[in-house]
């Protein structure tokens, strides 16, 4: 394929004007079509030409004979990194979703939520959140509590204000008395501990136990062990059903295929993180098209955007649609959205 940059500056023009029209009307477009609504300059059989040797390039294709042209990857790509002018928000717009984020929210799962919420509400799009992963998330506060002879509940609350509830069924009876000791003895030597770590620093402690603490750790320990693991990062999504009114997919094939991609969250996750590793940023970036031959994405784009707690990032947001969305207008969304996301949980992290 020709590099992006040997384009010159009509096919460029002709490149840009076919992208904006597929976007708007996701109809293959013609050469007349071009001179009709753009006012190059040029007549049709010169953009005809210009359509032909940007096809050839890789650029764009044509589905049937007797049809006009649409943009491959190759051609988002080059329209996004080179041709796209990022479409400031409105003061209005920037307003609303400030708005959004005065309502009382109580913990990160709730900023998140709201947050894919909101995106799929302004893109009329699906919007992704990804919450912090218990790699980015510290243990504030444990208790824990008998519910039945040999079953207990433990409460683990983190920096973000999330709480677990994890339960836990045990060979032995536990008191009260142990449970208060168990409760104080890893508040004392968890707290501030990365969820990730848990166990491994109660073993780094057992080492230099040799009296009743010694006991106690190991209770510990196995407590944490028995304990369910939340190790994968949570993900929301909102909005999914905008996707299936896009003419892409309307086909029960292409449906089943979409609808089968939201129920894989690891997918998704990779896709939102895939994103800026395309272009090894750290702020709004996109997608385009599939990943790992998984099906379902051939004409799937994210935009996404990471948000940070304390200048460290922890999580990403994005805005899932077909490969034909508006990205000028929806990268000044998400890079908003991720801003404010951003002081949020800087403000909630404890």
């Amino acid at each position: 394929m020709t590099d992006a940059r040997d384009l010159n500056e009509r096919e460029q023009r002709i490149l840009q004007a076919v992208v904006n029209s597929y976007i708007t009307t996701a109809d293959p477009v013609g050469s007349r079509s071009v001179v009709k609504r753009f006012e190059l300059g040029l007549s049709p059989a010169t953009v005809r030409n210009v359509m032909a040797d940007l096809e050839e390039m890789g650029f764009l294709q044509q589905i049937h004979t007797s049809s006009g042209r649409i943009p491959t990857d190759a051609g988002y790509r080059y329209y996004v990194n080179y041709l796209m002018h990022v479409q400031e928000l409105t003061l209005r717009e920037r307003n609303r979703i400030e708005h959004e984020f005065t309502e009382k929210l109580n913990d990160a799962d709730e900023v998140l939520q709201h947050t894919s919420q909101l995106l799929a509400l302004i893109s009329n799009q699906a919007g992704l959140a990804e919450a912090p992963g218990d790699s980015h998330a510290y243990v504030n506060r444990i208790e824990v509590m008998a519910v039945g002879p040999h079953r207990v509940v433990m409460l683990i609350v983190d920096n973000y204000g999330r709480v677990r509830t994890q339960t836990v069924n045990l060979n032995e009876t536990v008191g009260p008395e142990q449970l208060q000791s168990l409760s104080q003895f890893l508040n004392d030597h968890l707290y501030r501990v990365r969820l990730d770590g848990l166990s491994q620093a109660i073993e780094e402690r057992l080492k230099t136990f040799l009296d009743e603490r010694r006991k106690t750790a190991e209770l510990a320990l196995r407590l944490l062990g028995l304990a369910p693991q939340h190790g994968r990062t949570q993900l929301f999504l909102e909005g999914a059903g905008h996707l299936f009114a896009q003419p892409e997919f309307q086909g029960v094939d292409r449906a089943r295929e979409v609808f089968d991609l939201f129920e894989e969250r690891t997918v998704l996750t990779d896709m939102l993180r895939n994103a800026l590793l395309d272009e090894k940023r750290i702020s709004c970036s996109i997608h385009i098209g599939r990943i790992d031959g998984s099906k379902g994405l051939e004409d799937i784009s994210v935009v996404a955007s990471p948000y940070y707690c304390k200048d460290e990032p922890i999580g990403m947001i994005g805005i899932l649609g077909p490969r034909r969305m508006p990205y000028s207008r929806l990268t000044s969304i998400v890079d908003y959205t991720a801003g404010m996301v951003s002081r949020m949980l800087t403000r909630l992290a404890r």
